[in-house]
């Protein structure tokens, strides 16, 4: 398994189970990567999906992935049960909610309910401010999911540092040697192979933001606003409120402040909080709304992956393992076509493709047409830009101290031209969402390398 987040832990953990033999092969610690910065709901509530799967892959794709995340909520509370995890493991009810309309949320708990999830449009909330409508899904949770992660990971054999280079039919290269076996799953959050497979044609990437404030408010359920200006995600941790927000194409937040933003509505909802701290994620969102789980490709029938989870890694993360460990193993299972990646399901793509593909294309010329957009001296401490130096634009940041700090704005990847994004301080690629931080050095896939740099 190479990947050691909570797809690569779970996928491992159910395989053993099955009497496997195993190894996690991870290019850093055990979830230093995506599972770190969620916000760890464990729901079948994944935003306005339900009505819209009906309409587009029909009732029987869209009754499978209803059942199948209602049985990774289950699965969770099994798992934790049994192996008596501590990790603040807590039952509560997912509510959708908007300031501005009901006719979509009433469309989906109408559809939510036809699939079997109990779900119930609703106008009473406990937020601090008036909403129109929302719906409410019972029996869904969060939990802490670093410590569920690390207790299962204890029972498992994790080669952390070691960073997968290549995959060649059945061997693994790593630069502490290579791996042999008979089946190869990629649980890296985005696959770092573009051959076969083809995933950076098929998922963007989309980054959101998250405070955590202290003297905010007790809240009960856990909440996701859909209004594209005040579709704010809450939830308590402990005596801390989650407040997230501000989602964004990775690669397209040149302006920044998406931190401030959160700032200034949680001093406007609880004028005495205080931020304790504060964090980013990045979301792999793919073409139809459903994650790729199963075979890589037809051409490779041992390699498996298991990318595109949206916004919802906890429950995506879960299913990953119920469905590839059954595949693996030769169970039957009801929901595999509904996640497989060889799935076709050109109704529910095609807009997406087009708009994915436009972006590529645009992103692609920036990179030889743009103008570089600020002056080395022109940066302010603790900001970075494009700026043309000897002829060609290079990535120059500046610091505290006024050092600066050049590299290429060439994305190792498939070339397209690197963004400065203000808030995370950071190089981001807007073609498939390689990160890399203010020297250079990678920070998230499908890059495999680090920016070349003075």
């Amino acid at each position: 398994v190479i990947g050691g987040g909570m797809a690569g832990i779970l996928i491992a953990y159910f395989l053993k189970q099955r009497g496997l033999e195993v190894a996690v092969l991870e290019a850093g610690t055990v979830g230093s990567g995506q599972t770190g910065n969620t916000t760890a709901k464990i729901t079948s509530q994944h935003g306005l999906i339900y009505h819209k799967l009906l309409e587009t892959l029909g009732k029987d794709m869209a009754r499978a992935y209803a059942e199948a995340n209602q049985r990774a909520v289950w699965e969770y509370k099994r798992i934790i049960r049994e192996r008596s995890i501590h990790c603040c493991f807590e039952q509560k009810p997912a509510f959708l909610y908007s300031l501005e309309e009901t006719e979509s949320l009433m469309r989906e708990a109408e559809a939510a309910s036809r699939l079997g999830i109990e779900a119930m449009f609703t106008t009473d909330t406990e937020l601090p401010f008036p909403v129109k409508g929302a719906v409410c899904f019972e029996g869904q949770a969060q939990f802490h999911p670093l410590q569920f992660l690390f207790a299962l990971a204890r029972e498992l054999l994790v080669y952390e540092h070691t960073n997968v280079t290549a995959v060649e039919e059945n061997r693994i290269l790593t630069p502490n040697g290579i791996v042999t076996a008979k089946h190869i799953i990629f649980a890296t959050h985005y696959p770092f192979l573009n051959v076969p497979g083809y995933y950076f044609m098929r998922m963007r990437q989309e980054r959101s933001y998250v405070l955590a404030l202290q003297n905010a408010m007790r809240l009960e359920g856990m909440y996701l606003g859909i209004d594209k200006n005040n579709g704010w995600s809450l939830r308590s941790a402990g005596e801390l409120l989650l407040l997230g927000g501000g989602n964004h194409r990775t690669g397209e937040n040149r302006n920044g402040g998406k931190y401030r933003l959160l700032r200034e509505k949680a001093q406007e909802f609880w004028p005495g909080s205080t931020e304790i701290a504060c964090w980013s994620a990045q979301d792999c969102m793919t073409l139809d709304g459903v994650p790729y789980i199963g075979q890589f490709s037809e051409s490779t029938p041992h390699w498996y992956v298991a990318t595109g989870f949206q916004k919802w890694g906890m429950t995506s993360s879960m299913l990953s393992a119920m469905l590839l460990s059954d595949l693996i193993t030769g169970r039957e299972n009801p929901w595999q076509k509904a996640f497989s990646p060889q799935r076709f399901t050109p109704g529910a793509s095609a807009k997406s493709m087009l708009e994915d593909g436009l972006h590529a294309v645009r992103d692609l010329s920036r990179r030889i047409f743009a103008p570089a957009r600020a002056d080395v001296e022109a940066l302010p401490l603790g900001h970075g830009g494009v700026v043309e130096r000897d002829g060609e634009k290079v990535g120059v940041y500046r610091d505290d101290t006024g050092q600066t700090y050049v590299v290429s704005i060439r994305c190792p990847h498939l070339g397209c031209r690197l963004e400065w994004n203000p808030d995370d301080k950071s190089w981001d690629c807007p073609c498939h969402g390689s990160r890399f931080d203010d020297r250079g050095n990678l920070i998230d896939n499908p890059a495999q390398e680090d920016l070349s740099h003075d």
